[in-house]
C-alpha cells in the first residue's frame, strides 16, 4: 500500500505525519506541487509484458499526461532482484539530487521510496503498483529501489538528458532509513 511519511529534516526518528490514504496523500504532496494519481490498466498486465504491452495498458492516462505535460519520450524500466547490476543501478540515486526536468514515474508493479527534501521538511513516498508520481524540476531527492529491487515503471521524459541527477552534496539522505519493501 503506498504511504507517506513527513518529517522535519532534523528529525529523521520523528514522522510528524503518516497516512496510506491515496487521497490525503495526493492532497499533502500538491501542497508542495508533487503530482500523485492512482491509475488502473484498461486490460491485464501479466507478468513479463513487453515495453509495447505494458504502454497499451496505459494509453489513455499516458496520452492525457503527454498532452497535459509536454513529454517527448516515455519507456518502460523493469528491475529484478536478480539483476547483476542491482547495486550499482540502487546506489545512482540514494544521494540527494535534482532533475533539469520534472521526474515522472508511474509504477506499473512493485515498489520503490522516493524521499523529498523542500525547505525544511522531507516527504517520504513509498509508491508501489498503479501509484503515479511526479516531482518537479529543481526538486532535491532522492530514490531507493531496495536492496531486493523489484519494480516495472513507465518513465516520462521531456529531453534525453533530463533525468540527470545533478547532486547536492548533502548527505541528508543518509541519515534517513533506508527502504525496505512493505515495511
Amino acid at each position: 500500500m503506498s504511504r507517506l511519511r513527513i518529517f522535519a529534516d532534523d528529525a529523521p526518528d520523528t514522522p510528524l505525519l503518516v497516512s496510506q490514504d491515496g487521497d490525503e496523500i495526493a492532497r499533502e504532496l500538491d501542497r508542495i506541487g508533487v503530482t500523485f494519481e492512482r491509475w488502473q490498466a484498461n486490460r491485464p498486465v501479466a507478468p513479463g509484458a513487453s515495453q509495447d504491452e505494458v504502454i497499451a495498458a496505459y494509453q489513455a492516462d499516458i496520452d492525457r499526461l503527454i498532452a497535459e505535460r509536454g513529454f517527448n519520450t516515455v519507456d518502460v524500466i523493469s528491475i529484478a532482484p536478480d539483476n547483476p547490476k542491482k547495486d550499482e543501478l540502487r546506489a545512482k540515486f540514494l544521494e540527494e539530487h535534482f532533475h533539469k526536468e520534472d521526474e515522472v514515474r508511474f509504477f506499473v508493479a512493485g515498489s520503490g521510496l522516493f524521499t523529498l527534501h523542500v525547505d525544511d521538511r522531507v516527504y517520504e513516498i513509498e509508491c508501489v503498483r498503479n501509484d503515479l508520481i511526479g516531482v518537479p524540476d529543481g526538486t532535491t531527492h532522492w530514490f531507493d529501489m531496495g536492496d531486493e529491487p523489484n519494480f516495472v515503471a513507465i518513465r516520462f521524459f521531456e529531453q534525453p538528458d533530463g533525468w540527470v541527477g545533478h547532486f547536492t552534496g548533502s548527505d541528508i539522505a543518509s541519515k534517513f532509513p533506508r527502504y525496505q519493501a512493505g515495511s
